[in-house]
C-alpha cells in the first residue's frame, strides 16, 4: 500500500514584515496564495524508515536525511501517536528549491497527510496544523491552500474569501536564497529606522475577495524584497523585464529568488513568460494560477 499526497506552490501577495522577536522570529502579515505548481509525496511502508528519495528538477539539491521536512514530519507524527516511522517518502518535485514558494514546506505537509492516510492515525485537522506549525512558519498554509493570512510568524492562519483566479507567471533564478540569510539582511538594512507592526491591506483583502487582478497589483508588496535584491542584485533585471513584457505587478516571491508577476489573464502570462524566456535574467519560467487547493490525496 501506498499513498500520494499532491501539495502546491505558494506566492505571498503581501508580506509585512516586523521587528525581530526575542525568539529570533519576526512577527508577520502574511497574505499567501497557493497556486498550481506542485510536488507530490508518496509514503510507503519501509522497515528503515524515514528514508527520503527525490527526484525532479534541483532534485540534487534536496536533503535526503532527517533534516528534510519530509522525514521531520513523519517523525512527528509518529511520536505524537506512539509509531515507528517505518516509511519510505518519495518525493517528485516540481516546486523551485530555494525559491521563496514553500517548497520544502509543501513537502512537509505533503508528508505530514501521506503519513495520516498510510498509518490509519486519525488526526484531526487542527492536530494536523498544530504539527504543521511546529516543522515551520510555511508549513500550515501548504495544508490548507486556497489563500490565508498568516500572522504570528506565519503560522496563524486565517482562510481568505477570493473572487476569481489569478494567473502568474514564475521566474526562476540562477542560484538559490537562504530565508535566515534574507531576513539577517533584513535585520541590517532596517537597524536605523523603526519597523512598523505589520498589519494587512484591506485593500489588497478587497481585490482578492473581488477577484480584481488589478487592484491586486496595485497592493502587492513583499518587505524582503529589498533584502533578497541587496544579496542578489541581479533580481532586479527580471522585475524589469517581466514589467516591460506587460506584467500587471511583479515581486520577489517571499524569502527569493524566484520572482512573481501577475498577469491580466492566461494571454497575458504567456506573453510575459515569453518574454521572461528570452530575457537572459533567469534560467526557468514557468505559469501558474492561484489559487488552488491545499495538501489532497491522490
Amino acid at each position: 500500500m501506498s499513498v500520494t499526497v499532491r501539495v502546491p506552490a505558494k506566492v505571498n501577495v503581501q508580506l509585512a514584515v516586523g521587528a525581530a522577536r526575542p525568539d529570533g522570529f519576526h512577527e508577520l502579515a502574511n497574505v499567501f496564495l497557493a497556486v498550481g505548481l506542485y510536488d507530490e509525496v508518496t509514503a510507503t511502508p519501509s522497515p528503515d524508515g524515514p528514508r527520503i528519495t527525490c527526484e525532479g528538477p534541483d532534485a540534487a539539491q534536496v536533503p535526503l536525511d532527517r533534516t528534510n521536512l519530509a522525514a521531520r514530519a513523519a517523525l512527528a507524527l509518529a511520536e505524537r501517536y506512539g509509531r515507528t516511522p517505518d516509511v519510505h517518502l518519495h518525493i517528485a518535485k516540481d516546486i523551485p528549491v530555494a525559491g521563496g514558494m514553500a517548497g520544502g514546506s509543501a513537502d512537509g505537509a505533503g508528508a505530514l497527510l501521506a503519513c495520516d492516510a498510510l498509518w490509519g492515525t486519525g488526526a484531526s485537522r487542527e492536530e494536523l496544523l498544530d504539527i504543521c506549525a511546529e516543522l515551520g512558519s510555511d508549513v500550515p498554509f501548504s495544508l490548507v491552500g486556497g489563500a490565508a493570512l498568516g500572522t504570528g510568524r506565519g503560522e496563524r492562519l486565517t482562510e481568505l474569501e477570493t473572487g476569481g483566479t489569478f494567473p502568474w507567471v514564475f521566474a526562476m533564478a540562477t542560484r538559490g536564497l537562504s530565508t535566515p540569510a534574507v531576513f539577517r539582511e533584513f535585520d541590517r538594512l532596517a537597524e536605523a529606522r523603526e519597523i512598523p507592526e505589520p498589519v494587512a491591506s484591506q485593500e489588497l483583502l478587497g481585490a482578492l475577495a473581488k477577484g480584481d487582478a488589478e487592484a491586486l497589483a496595485a497592493t502587492v508588496s513583499n518587505d524582503l524584497q529589498p533584502a533578497a535584491l541587496s544579496l542578489f542584485p541581479e533580481l532586479a533585471d527580471t522585475l524589469a523585464a517581466g514589467r516591460a513584457a506587460g506584467a500587471l505587478a511583479s515581486l520577489v516571491s517571499g524569502s527569493g529568488p524566484t520572482t512573481a508577476f501577475l498577469a491580466r489573464d492566461a494571454e497575458a502570462a504567456e506573453a510575459v513568460a515569453a518574454a521572461l524566456r528570452t530575457s537572459g535574467t533567469c534560467r526557468d519560467v514557468r505559469t501558474a494560477s492561484g489559487p488552488v487547493a491545499g495538501a489532497t490525496v491522490v
